[in-house]
């Protein structure tokens, strides 16, 4: 085994999802994107498959060519570690615009502030900005 990657299943909105996520985030890019074609099972030009990095961590998605009745849940979350209080406080009001809080920025206790929240679609992040030391 080579290496663990995480994996992000959308219906439609893949490429939208990683063009906003890598424009909120220094050192992101996406890195490939395979659509489908003509005559294959997916929408035309949708994602087939794609790789992107959120600060050097790579991260697959696809639009998903099946429909399903399930999307992601904050059981799974993408965790960032903030260097500023302007950095979280951007990134979580960014990030909250057109989802929903689930944990409002606050001190929680086990760090100076922390924020979860889902996107607009449906991914989970969790913000944090570490006591200092």
């Amino acid at each position: 085994m080579n290496k663990a990657t995480p994996f992000l299943m959308f219906q439609g909105n893949a490429e939208e999802a990683m063009t906003y996520y890598t424009s909120l985030l220094e050192d992101s890019e996406i890195t490939s994107i395979t659509r489908y074609g003509p005559g294959q099972p997916g929408e035309e030009g949708s994602v087939m498959h794609a790789v992107f990095t959120l600060k050097g961590q790579p991260f697959m998605c696809i639009d998903s060519n099946v429909k399903h009745d399930f999307t992601f849940t904050p059981a799974f979350s993408i965790y960032l570690t903030c260097d500023s209080d302007e950095e979280i406080e951007r990134l979580y009001h960014q990030l909250l615009d057109g989802g929903g809080p689930l944990m409002p920025l606050g001190n929680y206790g086990f760090s100076r502030k922390f924020g979860w929240i889902v996107d607009k679609f449906g991914v989970s992040w969790q913000l944090n900005l570490p006591t200092e030391a």
